[in-house]
């Protein structure tokens, strides 16, 4: 047996303004994203900003329904409007921001494991790494090059060669 280790890349800043000015950008529109989020049952808005090749930005939000299941991720939202609505663009960077009614959450919030694999799926479909960024409502802010940092050894279409 042969053991091997998994290390992380990954950057953090206490202060948004060490950010570039598009990621602060985006950042800020994750922000306000989440403020609209509809979230009636945990209060725990999200809001996703993705900025793609031609500098378009789309933003999504966390949209919660009475049946849980049946709700969906800000950065699926983000993601999957961008891909409906810009088909060939790639992705180059998605922000993540929160909203609570405390307002209280320090401490950065990754993306859930649903939207890591979705956001797997899409450096796959375009051949390119996503940056992600992610914060809480106030303090540190991380930024990886790829999903691959958050979701490493994870499912992909090669595990579905099984002819």
């Amino acid at each position: 047996m042969i053991n091997k280790e998994l290390t992380i890349k990954y950057s953090i800043t206490d202060n948004a303004g060490d950010l570039e000015s598009g990621d602060k950008l985006l950042l800020d529109k994750a922000k306000s994203a989440a403020q609209h989020a509809y979230a009636p049952y945990s209060g725990f808005r999200v809001g996703a900003a993705l900025r793609l090749g031609n500098q378009e930005i789309i933003t999504g939000n966390n949209q919660e329904n009475a049946a849980y299941p049946s709700g969906l991720c800000a950065e699926r939202v983000a993601i999957f409007a961008a891909s409906s609505q810009n088909p060939d663009a790639i992705i180059e960077c998605i922000a993540i921001a929160i909203d609570t009614d405390s307002g209280k959450v320090t401490e950065p919030v990754p993306p859930c494991g649903a939207c890591r694999q979705v956001i797997a799926e899409y450096e796959i479909k375009q051949g390119k790494e996503i940056r992600i960024i992610f914060s809480g409502e106030t303090g540190k802010i991380v930024q990886v090059e790829s999903i691959n940092s958050l979701l490493p050894l994870s499912f992909n279409s090669n595990n579905l060669q099984h002819k």
